[in-house]
């Protein structure tokens, strides 16, 4: 009977020791946000300095505390500037909206804008930090005006002699999604496509952060706190972390997911990209538009990994087409591994201006060129130009640039493994 309990007392330690081991195993597998990781293993990099925080709402940890109350009552930490991407610090500014000087009433720090008369900090606005820190949650695509928030806070930053920790997050459209045109012509620069990047990038900010020093000689003392556990093959909702919009008019990861395709739309006077609705983006038509026959010629054109249905909505006040009703389709993507974003789109807007061509109004500011960096696209596509030719026009900027990116890499992708 005790030889029994010895080997039934063996048995039993050795399952404990296997279980701590998977223990162990798991939780080093865990995901975590690069705040996550800052707080519990690179405090260092922030101490004996001066921080300014480049931030918004969607810079939380997983407890959905906010990077802005863990920075400031860490005793360890000396906060002493924010600074508010469009929409704000708080998100509580529209699209296009400036955000002035403020004082945030929870902290009474000075709140530096960083989108309006000012996008890139001014050595004023930097004279009390030593280093700054950026933790914003992206949209993947260049025309989302975060990615040159960041761009022009390393730039500041070097300038001033300031460092840059980038705490990173997820790509919302998952790490490996790489589509669109790459050179921006050099009079369509502007803060929805200032530098060369494929307009669906498929990199992290950290990553990205990386390939601005790299390739724009930015020269910035840089370091990326990167994520535990981050599969960049998983779009962000597959990853079963919290979501905060990122923006007022992106409420949900189904928005994101159809923003690359959709957004072209705002370069169109007359046409909804379905804000002031409860599906931004996901929502485009108009009040000349047959919802029944757009949607029926978009089916018909079998896109990979998309489906239109026909729909009819009213944008709210202060929108396009406000209180009127706009009948049009709204997108699905019914699969992210199969659907090209910037296809999709284009053809979109083929099949709009052929069915409609007298009555689309484009905006006369080229907006589309600074949408995508390129005048022919706008050119091509009121010419009835097929898609195909259209995107082909970049094939090789594009393979350039995927062969580029790899150098500025971090995390794996699980399809690879």
């Amino acid at each position: 009977m005790t030889g029994v309990l010895k080997v039934l007392g063996v048995c039993m330690l050795g399952l404990s020791l296997l279980t701590n081991s998977l223990l162990v195993v798991q939780a080093e597998d865990d995901f975590k946000f690069g705040l996550e990781m800052l707080l519990s293993d690179h405090k260092d990099l922030l101490e004996g300095k001066r921080v300014g925080l480049v931030t918004n709402p969607t810079g939380i940890d997983q407890d959905l505390n906010t990077t802005v109350d863990l920075l400031f009552e860490d005793s360890e930490i000396e906060l002493t500037a924010l600074y508010g991407p469009e929409h704000g610090v708080r998100g509580n500014a529209e699209a296009g909206e400036y955000v002035e000087f403020y004082t945030d009433p929870e902290t009474e720090l000075p709140v530096y804008s960083l989108y309006g008369e000012t996008r890139k900090p001014s050595p004023e606005m930097l004279k009390d930090v030593d280093l700054l820190v950026f933790d914003i949650q992206d949209a993947g695509v260049t025309y989302y005006t975060y990615v040159w928030t960041l761009y022009n806070i390393m730039e500041a930053a070097s300038e001033e002699g300031k460092q840059v920790v980038v705490l990173d997050r997820p790509n919302p459209l998952g790490g490996d999604l790489v589509a669109g045109p790459v050179v921006v012509e050099d009079e369509h620069s502007s803060f929805v496509g200032l530098k060369d990047l494929a307009l669906v990038h498929g990199m992290t900010f950290g990553e990205l952060a990386q390939y601005f020093n790299g390739e724009f000689d930015l020269g910035v003392d840089l370091e990326v706190v990167e994520m535990q556990g981050y599969d960049r093959s998983e779009s962000y909702a597959e990853l079963d972390i919290p979501f905060v919009m990122p923006s007022p008019n992106m409420p949900t990861t189904d928005s994101i997911d159809v923003y690359p395709i959709t957004g072209l739309f705002e370069t169109f006077v007359n046409v909804s990209e379905g804000r002031g609705t409860t599906k931004p983006f996901q929502l485009v038509g108009s009040d000349f538009v047959n919802g029944k026959e757009y949607a029926q010629a978009l089916n018909d054109l079998n896109l990979s990994g998309v489906k239109f249905r026909a729909a009819a909505f009213t944008p709210a006040p202060g929108q396009k087409l406000e209180g009127k009703l706009v009948e049009g389709v709204e997108v699905y993507v019914t699969d992210r591994e199969e659907y090209d974003p910037l296809y999709t789109g284009l053809s979109m807007i083929h099949e709009l201006n052929k069915l409609y061509p007298d009555e689309i109004e484009w905006r006369e500011d080229q907006w589309l060129a600074k949408l995508t960096g390129k005048s022919s696209i706008e050119e091509d596509l009121k010419a009835g130009l097929p898609v195909e030719e259209i995107i082909a026009k970049w094939d090789e900027e594009l393979l350039s640039f995927k062969s580029t990116r790899e150098e500025y890499l971090i995390y794996p992708s699980g399809e690879e493994e």
